[in-house]
This record gives structure tokens, C-alpha cells and sequence, in this order.
């Protein structure tokens, strides 16, 4: 059995968007196969933003009170899956000042002399990103810079690895054929764990 913290990324708390569902669908076919699952909803969090080095460097003690329980999920899960629409090339605002709370120093990174320790070893992810351009056009034409940096820059210097992507473009407007295949796709490697 693996535990699996499902950060749910979307800003938008009233309507139910592609996002939701496929981080229900990776969440019924995890939970499916025996693994525990544990869902974070971003946008139902209140959090304040991170403001100064000050602010982040006072490190886990500092974690608003609104965000310990996501917290404990992440650091607890064996697998995180980041699940967000892409927002102006890059995920939305409130979900990197989510993973600036949470992955703080003391939680998340250690200090090596100057440069960062992960501290979140032996974890692995999948980021799952949604958009309205072309998948391959993101990733070849666009390089995938923003999701290259949260696995370099985030998520790679807290010591999660593996880490694997999934992406799906031309949201807009999908067909129910093409929707379907997505949600299979998505109980699938909940499934694994992947």
C-alpha cells in the first residue's frame, strides 16, 4: 500500500472543472487498488503569501495554521500528485504560494552549507497539467519551462524523485470519447501509484 497526498491545484472552489475530475479519477483508481489517498484541496485552503525571506525562513513553525494539516498529508505520503491548469504559462498563483508554505525550510528543505538538502527523499510525484494549447506544442515548441522548473526547482531540490508528468492539451471543448480516455488514463496510474 502506498499513501498518496493529491494536491488539487485549481483555484476555483465553486465550479467543478477538468481538474477536479481527473484528480477524482486518479483517486478512485488508487483507492481502488488498495493504496491510501488523501486529497488536498487548494483554492478551500486560507492562506496568507509569503511576503519576505524573513517570512520563509522562519520555516515550519510558521506554517499557518490553515495549511497544517495539508502540511502533515505531504510529508506523511509516499507518492504526491499535483494536479493544476496551466495559467499564464505556469501554474496558478495560489497554488505556488500553496507549495511556498508547505515546503518550508525544516519540512521540506534542510540547510547544506548554503545550498539546499532535500529533505523529502524516498517520495516520488506526478504533476498532471491541463491546458488549452496543444500538449506537444507545450512541450517541444514551449520546452515546458514551468513544468520543468517545479520539477527542477520545487520539487527536485526537496529530494522527490521520481518525477513523472502528464499532460493534456486542447481542453476546451473535449469530447466526451477523448474525456473518457482521460479519466481511464488517470485511474490507471492512481492504480500504480504513478
Amino acid at each position: 500500500m502506498t499513501r498518496i497526498a493529491v494536491i488539487q491545484g485549481h483555484p476555483d472552489s465553486v465550479a467543478n472543472h477538468l481538474c477536479h475530475a481527473l484528480a477524482d479519477a486518479y483517486a478512485q483508481g488508487a483507492s481502488a487498488a488498495g493504496h491510501e489517498v488523501d486529497i488536498v484541496a487548494v483554492a478551500s485552503l486560507e492562506f496568507p503569501l509569503l511576503r519576505s525571506k524573513d517570512d520563509w525562513l522562519r520555516g515550519e513553525e510558521a506554517t499557518p495554521s490553515g495549511l497544517r494539516e495539508a502540511q502533515k498529508i505531504c510529508t506523511a505520503a509516499d507518492h504526491l500528485v499535483l494536479i493544476y491548469p496551466l495559467w499564464l504559462g505556469t501554474m496558478p498563483a495560489l497554488l505556488k504560494g500553496f507549495l511556498e508554505q508547505v515546503f518550508r525550510p525544516g519540512v521540506a528543505l534542510g540547510d547544506g552549507r548554503g545550498f539546499p538538502v532535500g529533505l523529502l527523499k524516498g517520495k516520488s510525484a506526478r504533476v498532471v497539467v491541463t491546458m488549452g494549447m496543444p500538449a506537444l506544442a507545450y512541450r517541444y515548441y514551449f520546452m515546458a519551462h514551468s513544468l520543468k522548473n517545479l520539477q527542477r526547482n520545487i520539487l527536485g531540490f526537496a529530494g522527490i524523485k521520481p518525477i513523472r508528468t502528464t499532460i493534456f492539451g486542447l481542453v476546451e471543448n473535449v469530447s466526451e470519447k477523448r474525456s473518457q480516455k482521460w479519466m481511464h488514463t488517470m485511474r490507471t496510474i492512481g492504480s500504480d501509484a504513478r
